[in-house]
């Protein structure tokens, strides 16, 4: 396969990818339950879509990276449409015969999914800023470096925003937005999960650096 016919196919599937998300975005916010929530809910949809218009018209980023932001921006969509703390993951694996509370002896008092999405966060969005940097950085444990250390900055600067909505936004809508859940740590154990997933990736990208190497 040439380059150029390679090159093509790669932006198909972009392409494909990104009008299925759009597709979903307009399905999952069409009679939600939460009608009021949903704008600010989906801030963060159009702001990380912003990225993939921007390479759809660019082409920089690998299709691995691609996927990934994809594929974060989906699960925020899921979240958004239940506002996080209602998604309905448990009904869904009980139908299927799992109680995923058990499964990993997690409190089944509270929703979850927020913790998912703070840990994808970390484990899809490490490609895209990876090759961000490379481009400027020649040494790739560096840009790497850079990669982890900006996700832990936007997962503190999330956090920040969001007890800054609490004293800006009146009334349930910044409770309904943050999705604490009464929770005192929350914010901490966000920022964990979300290194831990840029953790986890990070050395995925070192492992065949490595093997390079060798």
């Amino acid at each position: 396969m040439s380059k150029n016919s390679f090159s093509q196919i790669k932006f198909r599937i972009k392409t494909a990818l990104f009008v299925l998300l759009m597709f979903i975005s307009i399905l999952f916010w069409v009679k939600s339950e939460y009608p009021n929530q949903q704008l600010l809910q989906h801030l963060g949809t159009l702001l990380v879509s912003l990225i993939l218009i921007a390479d759809l018209i660019l082409d920089r980023l690998s299709l691995k990276a691609f996927i990934g932001v994809s594929l974060f921006i989906l699960l925020h969509i899921i979240g958004a449409r239940w506002i996080y703390s209602n998604v309905p993951y448990q009904s869904f694996f009980e139908s299927i015969g799992i109680d995923i509370h058990e499964l990993f002896n997690i409190n089944s008092q509270r929703n979850h999914y927020d913790r998912l999405v703070h840990f994808s966060f970390g484990l899809l969005m490490v490609p895209f800023l990876f090759e961000i940097y490379r481009v400027r950085i020649e040494n790739t444990i560096i840009s790497l470096v850079f990669a982890w250390l900006t996700i832990q900055t936007f997962s503190m600067f999330y956090e920040v925003f969001e007890w800054l909505l609490t004293v800006i936004v009146p009334g349930e809508g910044a409770t309904d937005y943050n999705g604490q859940q009464g929770d005192v740590w929350d914010a901490q154990k966000d920022m964990a999960l979300a290194m831990l997933g840029s953790t986890f990736t990070a050395i995925i990208y070192i492992y065949k650096e490595r093997k390079k190497i060798k």
